[in-house]
């Protein structure tokens, strides 16, 4: 049934774009956002934005991930985080890129902002991982008609043991179970290890550098 039911969201969420707006302003604009995968193995699942208010953060390395990031980090499943963040006066509005975006490839989304709501966060699973995804946490939105350029590592959200088992690691490449609540692991978020060919993952297809993703964000009326 953890099977299943991760597919039924993680197939949502692939056809699906959504929304959430939590202040109308009279001020309010947009920020174009493109995303690149410039990894060579790795796939990005959906990808949560969210713009806000400076302070608004989606986890602190070396510190444990939330309940809500995690669920993106081992299974892709972005609606707990924009839950989480739409109950947060000091986010502004929330959207999910739908898709699996391939390793070379790049998307784009706007995603509305207000004066005072500047910063964008962001992030999504890589797979196939156990607990990978890349992430902006609250970086601050380009003024005027300039563009901002940012590079996000691979981070591990350090909630499941890093087995590369393809039992627990969800989509198209292994199909195993997403959250796996009770496993463990290494209890703290962190940059992430790489792929290493201890289980189901040939490192040679898999492993990568950092940075894995190239965010390039701007203003539009």
């Amino acid at each position: 049934m953890k099977k299943i039911a991760t597919y039924m969201a993680l197939g949502l969420l692939l056809t699906t774009g959504t929304q959430a707006v939590a202040d109308e302003s009279s001020h309010s604009n947009q920020y174009e956002i493109t995303v690149t995968n410039l990894s060579r193995g790795q796939s990005f699942t959906p990808i949560l934005v969210a713009t806000h208010k400076a302070g608004v953060s989606l986890f602190t390395e070396g510190a444990p991930a939330n309940p809500e990031l995690a669920l993106l980090a081992e299974g892709g499943n972005t609606v707990p985080l924009a839950a989480m963040l739409g109950a947060n006066p000091n986010v502004f509005a929330t959207t999910t890129i739908p898709g699996l975006l391939a390793p070379g490839k790049s998307v784009t989304v706007k995603v509305m902002m207000a004066d005072g709501f500047e910063n964008v966060s962001m992030a999504a699973m890589l797979i196939p991982t156990n607990d990978g995804f890349f992430a902006l946490n609250g970086v601050l939105g380009p003024k005027g008609k300039k563009m901002s350029s940012f590079e996000s590592p691979a981070y591990d959200a350090g909630s499941e043991p890093n087995d590369e088992m393809c039992a627990s690691i969800p989509g198209p490449v292994c199909g195993g179970e997403g959250a796996s609540p009770n496993d463990g692991g290494e209890g703290f978020v962190h940059i992430h290890a790489g792929i290493h060919g201890i289980g189901n993952l040939p490192a040679a297809d898999r492993d990568w550098r950092n940075p894995v993703a190239r965010v390039a964000i701007k203003r539009v009326p």
